[in-house]
């Protein structure tokens, strides 16, 4: 299973958006500081995530999200997905 997923940095605020194929994994590797982007902006905490079948969907939501021009856009988005489909894995915001 994939997930794209959203984490926001505690110290500083800013969002990083990704996707994996170990959710789990992936962030215990932003917060031990072993990705170039997110290092030493930690902790990082999970605000969503949403799983899929294949790799290419995951990447598909992932452009969609980096394609908002900003926050309130991403978090619109994820607010109405999570109204109109709470039957589907995500994470809260």
């Amino acid at each position: 299973m994939y997930s794209t997923y959203v984490i926001r940095s505690l110290s500083i605020g800013t969002l990083y958006i990704g996707h994996t194929n170990d959710l789990q994994d992936r962030i215990r590797r932003h917060n031990s500081n072993r990705n170039k982007y997110t290092a030493g902006k930690g902790p990082w905490e999970l605000i969503f995530h949403r799983g899929f079948t294949t790799r290419k969907e995951a990447i598909q939501l992932e452009r969609k999200f980096k394609s908002f021009k900003n926050r309130k856009y991403l978090f619109d988005w994820i607010s109405k997905q999570e109204t109109e489909h709470p039957d589907l894995p995500s994470g809260g915001h």
